[in-house]
């Protein structure tokens, strides 16, 4: 997939915000929408379809889409997650059964408590008792919602039901039966991805800060799923920053077989200064090094991203040389 100039990238983000809007809607007002699991097949399949085009362009968008989200903050999260239980299912191998349920439980999973999670992503004020109790009764009341909505798989309202259970943490992930697997999936990516997205009352922590806690609280017992999600989007995944070793500033732009050592597009020079033109850059092959992952509330510099875009698929064309 190519990004020759602005009006692509525009459109193509325009996809993926479209994708958002219509979770949104989904999440937003589900009473009011026929044949709702056939709706969440639906927006499956267009989120695998973008995917397909290119998947690190998509990682890229989805990941810019998040911080910058119009739409809300809950179907952003829930478009993130269900995309990350996408690619872990591969990682991991899953069967299609149990990666569609995985994947629609990940779209799902705070359906009891949108309109909160917004709320909340815009609060700064300590939690009152009642938003405490809505938080924990979301998981049990959200399945029993998406059951009377006319869902029918039975593991995807079980995985829902249970997405909170701490005592998966301890157990070995090829130990646990199907649906005690898919809920400590989903439980991992869950915490990872609302400890990078951004709130009111405090900023996203960096990919790699991120995963590192999920796979230091797991650990020894269970970290194949933080090892799965490393394999999926490295430990920085495109469209996030870095700086590197000489202070630049740099956006990743495309996965690489080594897990650490992105293809980068450097969009700043030593001193923070936007570069005209980024340049592509893969640690792999020589320095700057990458010196740390930034969460993007630290990075207030505006890139012309297009050209970031455009450089990814040199870094594409070099991977397949």
């Amino acid at each position: 997939m190519s990004i020759k100039d602005q009006t692509e990238y525009e459109d193509l983000l325009g996809l993926w915000s479209d994708l958002e809007a219509g979770l949104g809607i989904l999440l937003g007002s589900p009473a009011s929408i026929q044949e709702f699991e056939q709706r969440v097949w639906q927006y499956d399949r267009w989120m695998q379809t973008l995917l397909e085009r290119d998947a690190d362009v998509g990682l890229y968008l989805l990941f810019q889409l998040s911080t910058h989200s119009s739409v809300g903050y809950s179907a952003s999260y829930s478009l993130i997650c269900s995309v990350l239980c996408h690619l872990i299912a591969s990682e991991l191998k899953l069967s299609m059964p149990e990666r569609n349920s995985l994947v629609h439980a990940a779209m799902t999973m705070n359906i009891a408590m949108t309109a909160l999670q917004d709320e909340l992503a815009l609060q700064t004020d300590p939690l009152t008792p009642e938003q405490q109790d809505a938080i924990r009764g979301h998981a049990a009341k959200g399945s029993l919602m998406l059951a009377n909505l006319g869902v029918t798989d039975e593991l995807w309202l079980e995985v829902i039901a249970n997405h909170h259970d701490e005592s998966l943490e301890k157990v070995e992930l090829r130990l646990l039966p199907a649906r005690k697997r898919l809920v400590s999936i989903l439980r991992a990516v869950d915490r990872y991805a609302a400890m990078i997205s951004p709130r009111k009352s405090r900023e996203g922590r960096s990919t790699t800060e991120s995963v590192r806690s999920i796979m230091s609280s797991t650990a020894p017992y269970n970290d194949a799923v933080g090892h799965a999600l490393v394999r999926a989007v490295g430990l920085c995944p495109p469209g996030t920053y870095v700086r590197l070793e000489d202070n630049a500033i740099a956006v990743v732009v495309r996965r690489n077989s080594k897990a650490n050592l992105p293809h980068v597009a450097i969009m700043t020079d030593a001193a923070g200064s936007t570069l005209p033109r980024p340049r592509l850059h893969c640690p792999a092959n020589g320095k700057p090094a990458l010196k740390a992952a930034l969460a993007s509330a630290m990075v207030r510099q505006r890139f012309n991203h297009h050209l970031a875009l455009q450089l990814s698929l040199q870094a594409a064309l070099a991977q397949q040389a």
